[in-house]
């Protein structure tokens, strides 16, 4: 096609999650449900750990990171994608898309390596715990932290800066609730070559090294558990990571169903649908599992209610 011939794209419309009408009432109600029930969890779980000093480890550190980065990313997807459910076209504008795709980029990458670096905290914990403080003192968690947020940074940057030149001049719809890479590349009629080199090299990084760091820490950590010879010891070790493995498992599930498939209409249509869980579903479900299945958590609850509610008592 001649360049002549291409029209600047100022705006797009996104497709959503159905296009059925008797559902988009449901749906709006339920996700909307989802949404709050994030906020909520996700504030309540950073606020606990910064008001306990109980929670003032290395594991809770990391744990109100991912909170921190659950909150983020729900809230850079699910408000837009309301709008799809009570309006007939959810425009978005080429800034506000390109935004979107950025911090998207940045909160799904720094997740990746969050769960990593929480997998390698169990492994030190379970693995070497005469070294733990030494090996997670207060500076090293801090600085991987940093790390983590800087691998997201450098893989949003490249997304989002090879999307900047990439061509819109097809259809203006994106087959999607949100601006996501395969979506828009669907849409360009100039070439992505370059775009799929930088997303298949930031992908096996971003998802490799990340799934062979917990997959290694945790082959550890079952080696150690087993060499455990009282029942109560191994059921105490493996409480520890239970919750962790939950996660990983239904966030890398989902993720890796949508971006390890061949791209086709009907995968993109299954894409949406898998999409929801690590973009919506996840977020809500962090820290519900972190707390409903952590024994400190829920004592730190308990006695922070317990406190609030004898002040209360003084004050009458």
């Amino acid at each position: 096609m001649a360049a002549g011939n291409h029209s600047k794209v100022t705006e797009f419309i996104l497709a959503g999650l159905t296009e059925t009408p008797e559902l988009q009432l449901p749906l709006f109600l339920f996700f909307l449900g989802v949404y709050v029930v994030t906020v909520v969890g996700n504030l309540s779980m950073i606020i606990l750990i910064r008001l306990s000093c109980h929670l003032h480890t290395p594991m809770y550190y990391f744990l109100s990171s991912l909170s921190l980065i659950d909150l983020c990313y729900s809230t850079v997807i699910t408000p837009k994608m309301l709008v799809s459910f009570v309006t007939e076209k959810n425009i978005i504008s080429y800034p506000e898309c390109m935004t979107q795709l950025y911090f998207f980029a940045f909160l799904i990458i720094s997740e990746c390596h969050m769960l990593a670096v929480m997998a390698y905290d169990r492994y030190v914990a379970i693995c070497k715990p005469l070294l733990y403080n030494v090996a997670m003192s207060y500076q090293v968690c801090s600085w991987l932290v940093v790390e983590v947020y800087m691998m997201g940074l450098i893989g949003a940057t490249a997304h989002t800066g090879c999307m900047l030149r990439v061509v819109f001049c097809k259809d203006k719809i994106v087959n999607h609730y949100f601006c996501d890479l395969f979506p828009l590349l669907e849409l360009s009629c100039s070439s992505t070559y370059i775009n799929e080199v930088v997303l298949l090299c930031f992908s096996i990084f971003n998802f490799l090294v990340p799934t062979l760091t917990i997959l290694g820490s945790y082959v550890s950590i079952i080696a150690s558990i087993l060499r455990i010879r009282s029942t109560e010891g191994r059921s105490k070790a493996f409480s520890t990571c239970s919750s962790h493995i939950l996660v990983v498992t239904i966030f890398y599930g989902s993720a890796a169903f949508v971006y390890l498939q061949p791209s086709n209409v009907s995968s993109m249509d299954q894409g949406k649908v898998s999409s929801v869980f690590y973009t919506i579903i996840v977020p809500m479900l962090n820290p519900l599992i972190y707390s409903l299945r952590n024994k400190e958590v829920k004592v730190a609850l308990n006695k922070i209610i317990e406190k609030r509610l004898s002040c209360i008592n003084k004050d009458f």
